[in-house]
């Protein structure tokens, strides 16, 4: 999010824990606004000069418009991340979490401004996915996500208002592909060999957990399983699970279900 904020003008800082995490993620960010550069930008590339970094999330939003979160998916760390924020950021700023799945309402009422506070949640890879969507709460005014609504136009991206349908019918598939492995009906290969072939999605679902890495699909669906208990859509898988403990979480360290360079 923060390449194609950063490609359309936008003044962005990018905030992150240590100075080591920050240098990735520039690099990667510059590496990504060199290719947008190219193929979308051509006529008015933008540069990383729109671009600062910053380990002290505090001092970063006294003068910001907009505060999107996107911290992993546990409740408790995005509210106090929040509820600290909160008491730093000027009156106007809008909170907006990234999360694919919690409850915005709960993260809102962890600060003062339930109203100026919504969902933003962007699809990976950011720069090729066009759609955003927008989640707004019973609490959230209408200045607020008609703001949010506009932000997704200038950044060239279509707004979607329901919220979290990509997730609701994404997660369960990809589950369910993760239980027909676990009971030998077929192999991961095969099973992302199929889903490319005959329904011609780009990543088979192994792939693409890895892609978007293991512990975040762990933690959407534990969430839905705690609301939801009896739902066998929501139940947990035991192979995910074990590859989480394991610190095997996809592509991001260098092994999941399948193993990278």
């Amino acid at each position: 999010m923060s390449a194609v904020a950063a490609a359309t003008g936008h003044t962005v800082v990018l905030v992150d824990q240590t100075e080591d995490i920050l240098a990735k993620s520039k690099k990667g960010i510059e590496d990504s606004l060199k290719r947008m550069a190219k193929k979308k930008f051509a006529e008015n590339p933008k540069t990383l000069s729109c671009l600062s970094t910053s380990t002290d999330a505090a001092s970063s939003v006294h003068s910001t418009d907009l505060v999107v979160e996107a911290v992993v998916e546990n409740l408790k760390l995005k509210n106090e991340l929040f509820q600290r924020l909160d008491k730093f950021a000027a009156e106007h700023t809008i909170f907006a979490s990234n999360t694919s799945s919690l409850q915005i309402t709960s993260m809102a009422n962890a600060t003062t401004r339930q109203d100026r506070f919504a969902g933003l949640h962007f699809f990976n890879p950011v720069p090729m996915m066009k759609l955003v969507e927008v989640i707004k709460t019973p609490m959230t005014s209408q200045k607020t996500f008609e703001s949010l609504i506009d932000f997704c136009k200038t950044i060239g991206k279509h707004p979607d208002t329901p919220g979290f349908i990509v997730n609701r019918l994404l997660v369960p598939y990809l589950i369910e592909a993760v239980r027909l492995h676990e009971r030998g009906d077929a192999s991961k290969e095969d099973i992302d060999t199929a889903m490319k072939l005959g329904a011609g999605y780009p990543m088979g679902p192994f792939e693409l957990l890895d892609y978007v890495g293991l512990d975040t699909t762990k933690f959407i669906l534990d969430g839905w399983h705690e609301m939801d208990p009896a739902n066998p859509l929501f139940q947990p898988s035991s192979s995910m699970n074990n590859l989480v403990a394991q610190k095997k979480l996809g592509k991001k360290s260098g092994e999941g279900f399948y193993k990278y360079k």
